[in-house]
This record gives structure tokens, sequence and C-alpha cells, in this order.
């Protein structure tokens, strides 16, 4: 009979700790460009100063290096499982946080308990999809497009301010929302969103629409341009 070998946690460090603090991961997050991982906090605060990978050394990004940043939920509840008490310490951690940082009113009455609760529902509408606060996020540009030949382009104004920043996750159905509430279009207009001149499904991500269509494109110009155009609904 082979006996199976057993593993310590220490065997695995290489793998589950960040190369800038030293650490077990924290909110681990990985670079898009050279798939090297850190804890948020960790990478977030570097990229303040460089936009360069601290281990390889890859330029991330010309401009916006935090554009290039993933959360590896699944990497975070393995290291969870494989280092005992560390999701307890961190949430210990959060709470004395909140009590040292922030004032009675923001807290609440029930103290930083409470926090941790409100913090806790806005996480659970997060994976509903209501919020998207700690997804990495894109910053676009919303162009009207003009086109003689549409019907009721009168009607349909440029943004005051185009440009927005918003959840990687964020469908191209949503911006269309967001568009009809901002521009108070009548409920028979519908919005065409189109990259590079092809209209985008939808159901299509921001992330989907910047891999697919905007980067692999060779476009390098930052932020990401989405334009509109008015097409009246006749159904």
């Amino acid at each position: 009979m082979t006996l199976q070998k057993k593993h310590l946690v220490k065997d695995f460090n290489h793998f589950i700790t960040c190369y800038v603090c030293k650490g077990y991961l924290i909110k681990p997050t990985t670079v898009t460009e050279c798939l090297h991982t850190f804890c948020k906090s960790c990478i977030v605060q570097h990229f303040e100063d460089s936009n360069e990978c601290p281990k390889c050394g890859i330029q991330v990004h010309e401009t916006n290096p935090l554009e290039m940043l993933r959360l590896d939920n699944t990497l975070e509840e393995i290291i969870f499982k494989l280092v005992p008490g560390l999701r307890e310490k961190e949430q210990q951690q959060e709470i004395e946080f909140w009590r040292k940082n922030k004032s009675k009113e923001n807290i609440g009455e029930d103290g930083p308990v409470c926090k941790k609760a409100k913090l806790d529902e806005e996480d659970d509408n997060i994976g509903n999809g209501d919020y998207h606060r700690s997804d990495p996020q894109i910053a676009i540009c919303l162009d009207c497009l003009r086109n003689n030949s549409q019907m009721g382009e009168a009607i349909v104004k440029g943004l005051m301010k185009k440009f927005i920043r918003c959840s990687t996750r964020v469908t191209v159905g949503t911006i269309k929302k967001f568009l009809s509430l901002k521009l108070k279009l009548p409920s028979s207009y519908e919005l065409d969103v189109l990259c590079n001149g092809e209209i985008m499904g939808k159901d299509h991500t921001m992330e989907f629409i910047y891999m697919t269509r905007w980067r692999l494109r060779g476009e390098n110009v930052y932020p990401m341009v989405l334009e509109y155009r008015p097409r009246i609904d006749f159904g």
C-alpha cells in the first residue's frame, strides 16, 4: 500500500505569497499582461509610482496600468483553505480598520460590525449585478454618431460629459439604458452602440469589447471609444 505524501503549507508558499510584501496574497490580483499576481493593495500602491510589473519589469500600460488588473477570487478561496485562520484574521483586521478610520456617523449606531454587515450586503449586490465597485474599472468615451440617413437624429444630442468610468463587467445593454436616461429619449427610440463601426450586442461586456474589438485591432488610443446612434423602434 502506497502512502500518500503529506504536504505542508510552506511547500506552496511560492505560489500563494506576494512578491511585494512577502506575505500571503490578500485579494490576489493578477496583471493580465504578464499573469503575475500580487496583493491588491500592494500592486495598486506600486502602480501609483510605476507602470511596470514589480516582478518582471514589463510595461503593463502606457498611462493607466490599473486597467490591466483582474481579481482572482478562485485563488483567494484556495489560499483561505490552505492557511487556517487567515480569512478570520483578515475580517478582524477589516473591522479594526473601520473602527479606527470611520466616524460613528458613517459606521452606524451598532459600530463597525454594522459597517461590516453593510459591506457584506454590497458584496452580495455586486454578485447580483447591481453594483461592481470592487471590479476592475475601464474608461470609455461615448461619442454621438451622426448619420444623415437616420431618422430622429436631431433629438439625440451628444453628452455634456462623454467620458465615464465603469466596471469591465458592464454590458452594452446597461450602457444603452444609461444613455437613454441621460439623453431623456422617448420610449420609441432605440440606440445602437458601435465599436470601430461594428454594432455591439447588448450582452457584450466592456472587457469583451476591449479585448476583442479595441485592443486586438491595434487600437492604442485610450480610453476606449464607443459610438451611439439613434434608431426608431417601429415594433
